[in-house]
This record gives C-alpha cells, sequence and structure tokens, in this order.
C-alpha cells in the first residue's frame, strides 16, 4: 500500500492516510479482501506515530472501509468502492469550487479557466481523453 505523509499539507497526518486509503480503494488500487499493513508497519513505514496510524484506521473502520478480520487483521470491506467513489468526488468538488470561485473573482474568463485546468492536467500526465477525444 504506497501512503505518503506531507508535513507541510496543513491537513492532519491521519486524515492524509484516510484519504489516501479511500482514494486508492475508488480506483481499485485496494479491492475488497486486501490486507492493509499493520498499525505499526504502517507507522515504521511512514515514520510518524503509530497512535496515528491508529487514529487513521478507526476512522476507516468508522466509515466501513475498513473491517476486522479475528487473526487477520484489518481488510477492505466489499461495500467500500463505492462510497468511496463518492466521497472522493465530494471532496474533490469542494476543492475545485473553492479555486474555481476564486478564478472568476479574479476575473478569469471561463475560457482561460479551462485552458489553466487542461495545461495543469497535462503536466500532471494525469488527463484522460473525454468521451470521443483521442488520448
Amino acid at each position: 500500500m504506497l501512503i505518503h505523509v506531507d508535513h507541510a499539507e496543513g491537513l492532519p497526518v491521519y486524515d492524509q492516510i484516510v484519504r489516501q486509503v479511500k482514494f486508492a480503494v475508488a480506483d481499485g488500487v485496494l479491492e475488497p479482501g486486501d490486507l492493509v499493513p499493520s498499525v505499526r508497519e504502517l507507522a515504521r513505514t511512514l515514520a510518524i506515530n503509530p497512535n496515528t496510524v491508529a487514529r487513521a484506521y478507526r476512522c476507516l473502520q468508522d466509515d466501513g472501509v475498513l473491517e476486522a478480520v479475528r487473526g487477520t487483521g484489518l481488510i477492505i470491506a466489499s461495500t467500500s468502492r463505492k462510497e468511496c467513489q463518492a466521497e472522493r468526488t465530494r471532496l474533490i468538488r469542494a476543492r475545485l469550487r473553492q479555486v474555481l470561485a476564486e478564478a472568476v473573482r479574479s476575473g478569469l474568463s471561463t475560457d482561460e479557466v479551462l485552458t489553466l485546468v487542461r495545461r495543469e492536467l497535462d503536466a500532471l500526465g494525469r488527463r484522460r481523453p473525454n468521451r470521443g477525444e483521442s488520448a
């Protein structure tokens, strides 16, 4: 499970872990039944306090993303993908709304904003073609 933390991000580390796990489930990178690292293992990998990982895992259990399996550990719940996809969309939409509101207030036109978005997506290398558009 590839998780990274950015102490400069301004988002609590446990929240970063929660979001990254949910986004990985939404993308299908983590699938139902996948075992997640133990609290100690992930804490050691990320060089963070085990209590931080435990808090993130509790949140993920409370949200139905993780479930405990006796003798095994924590696994991705079978019903979590759709919920994670919906939450990812809500989170990204809220952040986009903030940026777009700032762009509108600054006087950028719709075309200018769309051009900026396309350039940034291209720079990230993650732009997916629209329907009917070639890659």
